[in-house]
């Protein structure tokens, strides 16, 4: 049957499928239930652990489209109670629960912004409350016992944080059990995630076969590089991109990334082929480069002409630094200290932080950067006050 498979227009699919993910558990597996020539039901969950999804997400979100367009349905999970117990992923410390209210309050935008890259008429937007929350203890003991606690414990943040005597909950060991236990309850042909969800999802697998279903295929999406270059773009770090930014907002952040970056933004982010990112690498300057970038993400999702707004303003303001005509006016009729300035404009959130910017050389005063703490600024004298490269404000009397 193998053999078979290998010969037929399936595994080229599980090829255009596997581009760019960065393991598939497994091919074969993923080539016979292609070749069933039905819907695959295709899972990807996320916990509403804050209102905004990022451009991380939509690396797997991208590659769901992908199977969209094969025919199949997507299931967008959005983990509301898995949230209350608060993924231990990549932890060396306990995650805090969410409330009830914030989870309610962050799931709210989600259907919204997947819209921006998924076809909701072949999506199901579901919640795992719908049937954890009819899991009884009986159930749930029943669920338990399908694993072994060896098994829990062969995940490398619990292996660590136990050899290292830190504290490991049991309510965190529930955590991958009730994951898994999602791919059953959505009966799950295909569960996508990140790289560090691969043990939660290779764990529904598990379950799967353990209630006599067919295991999920496991493909796990490599995890995006935040603005810093660093580490993987998270709300928790602040290097992110969110999909609800302004067009202005998401160009200028990603004209922000690091030039090593910019590659594998277009490969991860972008409908361009390898050859196009080839030619674009090979004839543009690398700004020129990254700009192209920026216009084709921001064209994603606020259109073509707010992508070329953003451009314009982007090149007036950092480029040749012009001050745009539409920025907000504030009126002054009388000198003030620049930190309460800051304050007022809501450009700093307290006077420590005002002199934390004065210090970092971030506040510019007509074009001029001011590091003097005492500085006041004098309606007439001075018009322009720049905070960081995003905060600008014109002062009339």
């Amino acid at each position: 049957m193998t053999d078979k498979l290998n010969q037929t227009p399936f595994m080229k699919a599980v090829g255009e499928i596997a581009r760019n993910s960065v393991e598939v558990i497994s091919t074969a597996e993923l080539a016979a239930k292609l070749a069933e020539q039905r819907p695959l039901r295709i899972k990807f969950g996320a916990d509403p652990t804050a209102p905004d999804l990022h451009l991380g997400h939509t690396v797997t979100l991208r590659k769901l489209r992908d199977f969209q367009q094969m025919g199949h349905t997507v299931i967008f999970l959005v983990g509301d109670f898995t949230a209350m117990i608060g993924d231990p992923t990549g932890r060396s410390a306990v995650r805090k629960p969410l409330s009830a209210e914030e989870i309610r309050i962050n799931a709210q935008t989600y259907q919204q912004q997947v819209a921006k890259v998924l076809d909701l008429s072949r999506t199901e937007i579901r919640f795992n409350s719908e049937w954890m929350n009819q899991v009884d203890t009986r159930k749930l003991i029943e669920i338990a016992a399908k694993l072994s606690v060896a098994r829990i414990l062969e995940r490398d943040d619990f292996e660590k944080r136990f050899a290292e005597q830190e504290p490991l909950f049991l309510h965190e060991l529930l955590y991958p059990v009730i994951q898994g236990y999602d791919s059953v309850a959505l009966n799950a042909d295909v569960e996508l995630g990140g790289t560090d969800q691969k043990f939660n999802m290779l764990v529904g697998r598990d379950l799967q076969r353990a209630y006599g279903m067919a295991p999920q295929v496991v493909i796990t999406m490599p995890l995006l590089e935040g603005l810093d270059g660093i580490r993987k773009m998270s709300k928790s770090y602040g290097n992110y991109v969110s999909l609800t930014d302004s067009p202005r907002d998401m160009f200028g952040k990603i004209m922000s990334i690091p030039d090593k970056l910019t590659q594998r933004y277009y490969e991860l982010l972008t409908d361009q082929t390898p050859e196009q990112i080839a030619a674009i690498n090979s004839a543009q300057h690398p700004m020129e480069a990254k700009k192209l970038l920026a216009h084709l993400i921001v064209t994603q999702y606020h259109g073509e002409a707010a992508a070329d707004a953003a451009r314009t303003y982007f090149e007036r303001k950092f480029q040749r630094r012009e001050v745009p005509d539409d920025i907000p006016v504030f009126k002054l009729d009388q000198s003030v200290w620049v930190c309460e300035l800051m304050k007022q404009l809501r450009f700093a959130s307290s006077t420590s932080e005002a002199r934390r910017l004065l210090g970092q050389g971030a506040v510019r005063v007509d074009g001029h950067t001011v590091t003097d703490v005492n500085f006041r600024f004098v309606p007439g004298q001075h018009r322009i006050l720049e905070v960081g490269k995003r905060r600008i404000a014109r002062i009339a009397t």
